[in-house]
């Protein structure tokens, strides 16, 4: 009976989370569905074809579920071994948009990397990186997790070298907010001191509103980099102030979603698309959703992003171990956090910050890296028990 029951446990550890692979399969068509409808207006603009970005983003596609397959059959284990090389990778990668003729400059920021047939953003990488680090750093020094220095302060040094990479170097602000609310999830995840955050957030947050208020005093001034940020925060409060240029696609993207109504004007049915709001294949494109499938459809969306974080978070729950636990809520943290940073942009709810939406908005860097780590989601559901 003993040998019996060792059996059925182990096939059941070898079961894949067939509900997370559904859950996959459902956002990455309605995405290339979305994309389709949203980028044909601008596409035909650009480049003579409506179907240029959908047709690039389904061959990323392919791609991706080809890496979620081959990372689904490699042992999440082995990210542990390598945790401190690939952290060292994920900081140097984004060093190479220093590199002239590498690096590509777009709109004020140094974010991509050009390897002449594409280009990708380093910090996709990096995010994933900084979640393997994180999982075998913190499970390696967990009998160091209460102390403030060992446990809280040598943690966020490890985080502050790529940050101040992404925000001086790529001015990549954005990155910088997702990899700090991974590592703070991550860290109280694996037991560090909840006060010690408390602490550090009243002593940021004091200092953000400050600095904030200086900003604001300095709002006729031109500051750079700094003006750039506050422009953004000023159209974030009233983007009506200038509608023609830093509040136009604000402006817009709330247009199209009042557009919408209860069930929308149609699916391909959008006029907002048409050249006013700017890409709206990228950043914006739930403000697109919204106008043709209406509050419905964006209902039907968060819905499935909520299963999938559901899902995460039960994968993580009945992980194996400390490691892969980490590993499981970091990655679904990412997703998380980048949704909801996305939706409260898009909706004017957060002042602007140029954050994509998983599995919808164009990129083929970004939809690579979200289905190779959908991909150790799935091997690590197979590692734990039943889900």
């Amino acid at each position: 009976m003993q040998t019996k029951t060792k059996s059925v446990n182990k096939v059941k550890k070898k079961q894949v989370d067939f509900v997370l692979i559904l859950i996959i399969i459902i956002l990455l068509l309605f995405g290339i569905v979305m994309i389709l409808s949203a980028s044909a207006p601008s596409a035909l603009a650009e480049t003579g074809s409506s179907y240029t970005y959908v047709v690039s983003q389904i061959q990323f596609a392919i791609l991706g579920l080809a890496i979620m397959w081959a990372a689904s059959k490699v042992d999440y284990r082995l990210y542990k071994k390598l945790y401190w090389p690939i952290y060292w990778f994920s900081v140097g990668i984004l060093l190479l948009v220093l590199i002239p003729g590498l690096g590509v400059n777009s709109g004020g920021a140094s974010r991509w990397i050009n390897l002449g047939f594409t280009q990708f953003q380093p910090s996709e990488i990096t995010k994933i990186g900084l979640i393997m680090f994180y999982a075998g750093y913190l499970t390696d020094h967990k009998d160091d997790l209460k102390s403030f220095k060992k446990g809280f302060i040598i943690p966020l040094i490890y985080l502050m070298i790529p940050v101040l990479i992404a925000l001086f170097i790529q001015n990549h602000l954005s990155v910088g907010i997702i990899m700090t609310a991974i590592t703070f999830v991550m860290m109280l995840m694996a037991g560090c001191r909840l006060l010690y955050f408390i602490i550090s957030g009243v002593v940021v947050g004091g200092g953000g509103i400050a600095a904030l208020a200086i900003y604001m005093s300095r709002a006729g001034e031109s500051a750079g980099d700094d003006s750039f940020r506050l422009g953004r925060i000023l159209n974030y409060m009233d983007p009506w102030q200038d509608p023609t240029d830093q509040g136009w696609q604000t402006i817009q993207g709330l247009y199209a979603i009042g557009s919408g109504g209860l069930f929308g004007v149609g699916l391909g049915e959008s006029k907002q698309k048409y050249l006013y709001v700017s890409e709206p294949q990228n950043d914006f494109i739930f403000s697109i959703l919204a106008e043709e499938l209406g509050f419905i459809g964006c209902v039907v969306v968060i819905i499935l992003f909520a299963l999938f974080i559901w899902r995460g978070i039960i994968i993580a729950m009945k992980a194996p171990d400390m490691f892969s636990s980490l590993l499981a809520t970091g990655i679904t943290t990412l997703v998380m956090v980048q949704v909801a940073l996305n939706i409260g942009v898009v909706t004017n709810s957060i002042p602007n910050t140029g954050i994509s939406l998983p599995f919808f908005s164009a990129g083929g860097t970004a939809l690579i890296m979200l289905l190779g780590m959908c991909g150790i989601l799935l091997n690590i559901s197979k590692s734990g028990s039943k889900v």
